[in-house]
């Protein structure tokens, strides 16, 4: 009798290990089934490396590129394809179309029952945020030049402008090996995404709110420049001589001698505090997308490196997206609206239609402080960049040094104060030099076609 009940009880322990291994292997299928049926290793959504069913069109329905049986086709426009190339990937496989394959389960029909059997994937479909027009403009707008310009609404969070530069078009390769110029130097890179660089003189929006925020007479101070000012022992020089001046127009002169003394008595450990504040050092996802992280670290507190750093130079760095978001926040009234991709997606068949989604962060900033800056920064434009298309563009240049006789890079970022067009922007050129000269005039003719492409939405 014990043998016996020896070994129901074994029975027993078995077959509850057998349930308890069954409600887990359930469980996951049901976390990571979608992920595991969509694996590069699935032969039957899989062709050289490429996700083999789905379509993807822009914000007005034009498709950007679809995948089937026979491959992949993409825009009949060759600027088009050349100018969403990290976004909608190459048929070889370098780079992959990130957002077919972030929404690859969606768009192959796949459900927990049946797997990624669909009685029609025909209807699989993405349709994204993102406009081929404003995007084509963009990219021709660099006009070869390394770079990358971004615009989003900082309303909804639609990106609707996402153009990294140096591309090439996906249905006419060049051969890159061969390349000796260094022309396709971190062609493979999505700038806007995934780089980070130096921001020069953009960086002094976040050295104004700490000052607005944090020293109550900045209004009523004024600051001196006569081409540089010595801090313990550093040269700091100004790209002018503007004699005396006060806190607007220290702002829209970009005055390096104004600023390493409104840095200085912001501090160390406030200019952190809005660094992080401006997202520098946060990484962004969304869409399948994952933002380098930009860096503001002041470890050494002297006085010659917080004014270094206070008027964007020293070693701090920036995401493009990232920075794009902070300046859409001050537009937005201090609230960070995060960027999407996605307008929406349609399942092959089974998976009902899914929407993008509006995702707002933290207040960032005071409303009052938000007022100021859009009159100073409009001011900017008014008095220095000029605003040929009257968009109501409230902005700030850089000229970022990089190293001793190597060109400056060009970054301008900024925003529309403007309800029906909530629009907010960055411009960068690599070794471009003046930011208001290069990337002033890429960003009024981008902008200028956004805001027909919503006029006509």
């Amino acid at each position: 009798m014990k043998k016996v009940s020896g070994r129901s009880k074994t029975i027993i322990i078995l077959a509850v290990l057998m349930v308890a291994g069954l409600i887990y292997f359930s469980a996951d299928v049901m976390i990571n089934g979608s992920s595991w049926s969509i694996h590069p290793g699935n032969g039957n959504l899989y062709s050289g490396g490429n996700l083999s069913t789905g379509m993807v069109r822009d914000r007005i329905g034009d498709i950007l590129v679809q995948s089937g049986a026979d491959g992949r086709s993409y825009s009949n426009n060759p600027a088009v394809r050349t100018a969403l190339l990290h976004l909608t990937g190459d048929s070889y496989g370098y780079i992959p179309s990130i957002v077919l394959n972030e929404y690859g389960a969606e768009i192959s029909g796949y459900d927990s029952l049946n797997g990624v059997f669909s009685l029609d994937r025909e209807d699989a479909e993405l349709k994204l945020t993102v406009s081929a027009k404003v995007s084509s403009v963009a990219y021709e707008a660099l006009a070869g030049r390394k770079g990358c310009v971004g615009v989003y609404n900082y309303k909804t969070g639609e990106l609707i402008c996402m153009t990294s530069s140096m591309s090439y078009d996906p249905l006419d390769m060049p051969d890159i090996s061969e390349d000796t110029t260094g022309v396709y130097d971190g062609v493979f890179v999505n700038r806007f995404v995934s780089s980070t660089y130096v921001p020069g003189s953009i960086f002094k929006l976040v050295t104004t709110a700490a000052a607005i925020e944090t020293i109550p007479d900045i209004f009523e101070q004024s600051f001196y420049c006569d081409g540089d000012v010595e801090v313990e022992g550093d040269t700091i020089v100004c790209a002018g001589v503007h004699g005396e001046i006060d806190f607007r127009t220290a702002l829209a002169r970009s005055c390096n001698c104004a600023f390493a003394a409104i840095a200085s008595q912001v501090g160390a450990e406030v200019l952190t505090e809005y660094a992080n504040k401006a997202l520098v050092n946060e990484s962004l996802s969304f869409d399948g997308l994952t933002t380098a992280k930009g860096s503001f670290v002041l470890s050494d507190k002297t006085q010659s490196n917080v004014a270094w750093a206070g008027i964007g130079q020293y070693t701090n760095l920036i995401n493009p997206c990232a920075y794009m978001t902070f300046v859409g926040a001050i537009g937005n009234g201090g609230t960070v609206v995060y960027p999407h991709l996605l307008y929406s997606v349609t399942g092959g068949g089974v998976m009902d239609i899914q929407y993008g989604q509006t995702v707002t962060g933290d207040t960032v900033l005071s409303y009052e402080t938000c007022r100021t800056m859009k009159e100073m920064m409009r001011n900017n434009v008014l008095t220095v960049y000029g605003d040929p298309y009257d968009l109501n563009i409230c902005a700030k240049s850089g000229t970022a040094e990089i190293g001793e006789g190597i060109e400056p890079h060009a970054t301008y970022a900024g925003f529309l104060d403007d309800e029906e067009h909530p629009l907010a922007f960055i411009v960068i050129v690599e070794n471009g030099g003046s930011g208001s000269a290069i990337c002033g005039s890429i960003a009024n003719e981008v902008l200028n076609e956004a805001v027909k492409m919503m006029d006509s939405e």
